[in-house]
C-alpha cells in the first residue's frame, strides 16, 4: 500500500553516488558520477562520514546518502 500524500518521510537524501551517467540529473540530492566502484565506494564513504549521515546501497548498484 502506498503512502498517503499527507505523511513526509523522516529522513532527506543528500546526495546519490553512481555508475551511470543516464542518472545524474539536476537538483537535490546531489547525484555524483564514479569512474569505477572503488572510486564510488570511497565517495560514499567519505560524504557520508562529513555529512554524518547513513549510506543506503540500491538495487542498481547507486548509493544514498540520507539523514533521518
Amino acid at each position: 500500500m502506498g503512502r498517503e500524500s499527507k505523511v513526509s518521510p523522516k529522513y532527506d537524501i543528500l546526495a546519490v553516488v553512481t555508475l551511470n551517467k543516464d542518472r545524474v540529473l539536476s537538483g537535490k540530492p546531489l547525484t555524483l558520477l564514479a569512474q569505477n566502484e572503488e572510486e564510488q565506494k570511497e565517495m560514499t564513504d567519505d560524504i557520508a562520514k562529513a555529512l554524518k549521515a547513513e549510506i543506503v546501497r540500491m538495487k542498481t548498484n547507486d548509493f544514498l546518502i540520507i539523514r533521518e
